[in-house]
């Protein structure tokens, strides 16, 4: 029989791994289906909720999503039926958001979408990687996936507000996993939670100003006639554009580096800046066109590397740092606080989940280096320095793992499991709040949905417009 997943509701309080499944489905679409004919494109509008509109490939996509994950069961209908039924409660989540005035800023919405997609490169091994899955590049991701996060985290802030009294009592904890049927008791996945001390080797002076002196190089080629297209082709280190002769496409006001736009957007049509530094690296920008306050500009960026000299310092440091541990001389919590060089320390050196926001990680969700070690320590071991890449910048860096916990797989029981359960059936209620919330909302909302859908069996009732 097949055991029912307890630990997250049909609607939104699933983990933050499916939302992201839910973001990322509109790329696949584009990337794998090769089932309709080039050039043809066939949408429709299937749903209304308030001023927000459901298209038909909203739909397709995560339909297409979900398939190529094997993550279907029931038929195609019931499957497309579900999905348009969670993309309605999202909408009117939405349209909830403008009657409460409930504005997210764009520098929210990028920061969360870079928070996203960092950890999607840990998942692929490298940004390369990703952009060679979906076929395009980070820039086009970024730009495709904007609206999506603003309108997640727009019904997000509305969820909480319907969620946020919502509490369990011990005896409601209790009662909840008595009522579980013992063919539906979860299995608990092996979690680990994993510290870390960093050492981030800085970039040296010498390094940059040889990366600044090449950029000046190339600028000054440029003006006197060389191709800004074919030197970003021949020596741009942003792999996504620079096949492209470095063109980005266009771009708003809080999509790009707040240093990159503060230049870019100051430029005239074929105009070329100075060296521009961001978090990325250095660059030189040339504007292509400007729509509004949209512009589309080609760059060259050019990354200082860390030299393998200062790496190496790096991890003899760390060797040191490892036998003061494991010598006794030093406590981990002080060395954390004393060494690392991460942000990391401010709050003991926990690797947090990018997917739950919590420490504990299962198996998958452990970026690969850090899962090929860990698979080989003891509870309370600390690793060797072990490579890195840094994930605000993808510096190469060193750090030491210490493995504080790992639980092994088994059935949920009370006494090892308390907190996932209270966890399970607190979710449990808060469902049941939402549920009325939807019923309630859908009530006094405009919402119109096409009669081919209209036969969905939905879980709850949307009360349309004929």
């Amino acid at each position: 029989m097949q055991k029912k997943s307890l630990s997250k509701p049909d609607f939104a309080i699933a983990p933050a791994i499916f939302a992201f499944v839910l973001l990322m489905s509109g790329l696949k679409i584009q990337a794998q289906d090769t089932t309709a004919p080039k050039g043809q494109v066939i949408d429709r509008v299937v749903a209304i909720v308030g001023k927000n509109v459901v298209l038909e490939s909203d739909i397709e996509n995560q339909y297409i999503s979900y398939r190529m994950q094997e993550n279907i069961r029931g038929s195609a209908r019931e499957m497309r039926c579900k999905i348009l039924e969670n993309i309605l409660f999202q909408k009117l989540m939405v349209a909830q958001a403008e009657v409460d005035s409930i504005k997210v800023e764009d520098a929210q919405v990028n920061g969360e979408l870079g928070r996203r997609l960092s950890g999607f490169i840990n998942q692929f091994g490298s940004q390369e990687k990703l952009e060679k899955y979906y076929g395009k590049t980070i820039s086009e991701i970024k730009s495709e996936l904007y609206n999506i996060v603003k309108d997640q985290m727009l019904a997000q802030q509305v969820q909480q507000n319907i969620i946020k009294d919502v509490t369990v009592t011990p005896s409601e904890i209790s009662s909840y996993f008595r009522s579980l049927p013992a063919d539906s008791v979860p299995r608990i996945k092996t979690e680990y939670v994993i510290r870390e001390i960093v050492k981030n080797p800085p970039i040296s002076v010498e390094e940059k100003l040889r990366v600044k002196e090449k950029l000046l190089d190339l600028r000054k080629r440029i003006l006197n006639g060389e191709s800004f297209s074919t030197m970003a082709i021949l020596y741009s280190e942003d792999p996504g554009s620079a096949k492209k002769g470095g063109e980005l496409g266009f771009y708003g006001r809080g999509q790009l580096y707040p240093q990159f736009e503060a230049v870019a957007f100051k430029l005239k049509p074929g105009e070329i800046s100075d060296i521009v530094e961001t978090k990325a690296g250095y660059h030189i920008i040339q504007m292509i066109a400007r729509k509004g306050d949209y512009i589309n500009v080609r760059h060259i960026l050019m990354i200082p590397k860390v030299s393998p000299g200062d790496l190496l310092k790096a991890r003899i440091q760390l060797d040191t740092i490892v036998k003061k541990i494991r010598s006794g001389k030093i406590t981990f919590d002080k060395a954390v606080e004393k060494y690392s060089d991460d942000e990391s320390k401010n709050d003991g050196g926990y690797l947090i989940n990018p997917y739950s926001g919590g420490i504990s990680f299962t198996g998958e969700q452990l970026d690969p280096q850090v899962s090929f070690t860990i698979e080989k320590m003891k509870v309370g071991e600390i690793s060797n320095p072990v490579p890195m890449k840094t994930q605000e910048d993808q510096k190469d860096a060193y750090r030491l793992l210490y493995l504080e916990s790992k639980t092994e797989p088994h059935l949920a029981n009370m006494k090892d499991d308390y907190a996932s359960i209270s966890q399970w059936a607190l979710h449990r209620k808060q469902k049941e709040v939402i549920d009325k919330w939807i019923n309630e909302k859908a009530a006094h909302t405009y919402i119109k949905i096409i009669q081919e859908y209209k036969k969905c069996p939905f879980k709850h009732h949307w009360k349309t417009q004929e």
